[in-house]
């Protein structure tokens, strides 16, 4: 922070002086944070309004065994942050929200060698132990332990790290990442170069992870391929940069919102319609993706796949919506649909990848950033995202 001259007057004064809301207060064994908690599934909108996250005054117990204190630098506001807040996905409350986000590592706990304090990581919302017979599959299915974890609000082996009055806290996906602080679990971070800029790390864990995954691990288009990206929030865009980064020879993006169409089309997207506008074109693909989480996207995307093609489902939708289909079709037509879930991906293999296409210049995942912003206007970030109008939402600490 510069303190300049200007005709007489202190320029960024205030700023010099204000107390910086990142340096955590020590108390025994414990560090005093700020973080957004959902306190109730389920609230009415406006969230402006209802409030459902509180910004709070929290303890955060020090790392255990196998564990790291990372001081948050950037955290992106996803649709799977909102779909805890509106009820889509249920977990237990009070849990402190976030699970896209990008730190440097100032604590480690026992038995963590592996990184380095002062070294910037990468939060993933689903830690890999390794050893489970889902880890065996190479991506294909989220690791056992991790998500059990994540379903009870628990730290991957267990314990929980936040306390609030006495009372805890719980994780979200073994991350908790709007906060200045986390706790969490070595298996729950990849480490990054500190070229990456926290921004764009903050994506890579989540939104580049899973929509990049889904086009090059689950769709994986060969020469001559074209695709649909069905939805363009953060995953679709992130599905679409890695495309053209990769020479997708053709590439048709679908949304409803003409804005987000446009804005397809400067990232490079070879044309953009609505769905209405691909149903009545008869338009096919050769693969589809759909990144939306919702029924209609995912018919879009299965009704714009080629015969022989692959749809590709990466979105969560609200579990008792449901969408129909033909058996005739994919059997006809020698279908197939892929669920991926985060990307169909293995963290620590692919994320590195993707840092090295954005350190190339290849992957301009800043892109995705629609809008910055502090902690405690995360209510009024939630209803950005409920009205489709972002992209992806940086907090910064």
């Amino acid at each position: 922070m510069s303190i300049a001259l200007d005709g007489g007057a202190l320029v960024g004064w205030e700023e010099a002086v204000r107390p910086t809301s990142h340096i955590p207060v020590v108390e025994g064994a414990h560090m005093l944070i700020r973080g957004a908690v959902l306190e109730e599934i389920g609230r009415q909108r406006p969230y402006a309004s209802s409030r459902p996250l509180t910004i709070s005054d929290l303890e955060l117990d020090p790392p255990g065994a196998g564990e790291i204190l990372v001081r948050m630098e950037a955290s992106g506001v996803c649709h799977s942050d909102l779909s805890v807040v509106n009820g889509h996905r249920v977990r237990p409350v009070p849990m402190l929200l976030g699970h896209e986000a990008a730190g440097i590592v100032e604590e480690l706990g026992e038995g963590v060698d592996d990184v380095e304090i002062g070294q910037r990581v990468v939060m993933t919302f689903l830690p890999r132990c390794g050893e489970c017979d889902a880890c065996k599959t190479d991506g294909r299915l989220p690791c056992t332990p991790g998500t059990e974890a994540n379903n009870a609000g628990v730290l991957l082996g267990g314990g929980v790290r936040l306390h609030r009055d006495g009372d805890e806290v719980l994780h979200h996906l073994g991350v908790s990442g709007f906060a200045t602080h986390a706790v969490v679990n070595r298996k729950s971070v990849v480490p990054v170069g500190s070229d990456v800029p926290a921004a764009v790390a903050a994506v890579l864990g989540c939104a580049v992870l899973t929509g990049g995954g889904a086009l090059l691990n689950a769709a994986a288009p060969e020469g001559g391929d074209s695709i649909a990206i069905v939805g363009l929030g953060g995953v679709g865009v992130a599905c679409l940069l890695t495309a053209v980064a990769s020479g997708v020879q053709e590439i048709i993006a679908v949304d409803m919102s003409e804005e987000k169409r446009e804005l397809a089309l400067s990232y490079g997207a070879h044309a953009a319609y609505s769905p209405e506008e691909m149903a009545e074109r008869g338009i096919k693909t050769t693969h589809a993706v759909e990144c939306a989480g919702h029924p209609a996207a995912f018919m879009t995307a299965f009704n714009a796949t080629a015969p022989g093609g692959r749809t590709v489902t990466a979105g969560l939708p609200s579990p008792e919506q449901t969408a129909e289909i033909s058996p005739l079709t994919i059997t006809g037509e020698a279908r197939t649909i892929i669920g991926s879930y985060l990307g169909t991906s293995v963290p620590a293999r692919d994320i590195p990848r993707y840092e090295q296409m954005w350190r190339e210049g290849r992957l301009p995942v800043e892109k995705l950033v629609s809008a910055t912003m502090r902690l405690d206007d995360i209510n009024e970030a939630m209803d950005q995202l409920a009205d489709g109008r972002a992209v992806r939402q940086i907090i910064e600490y």
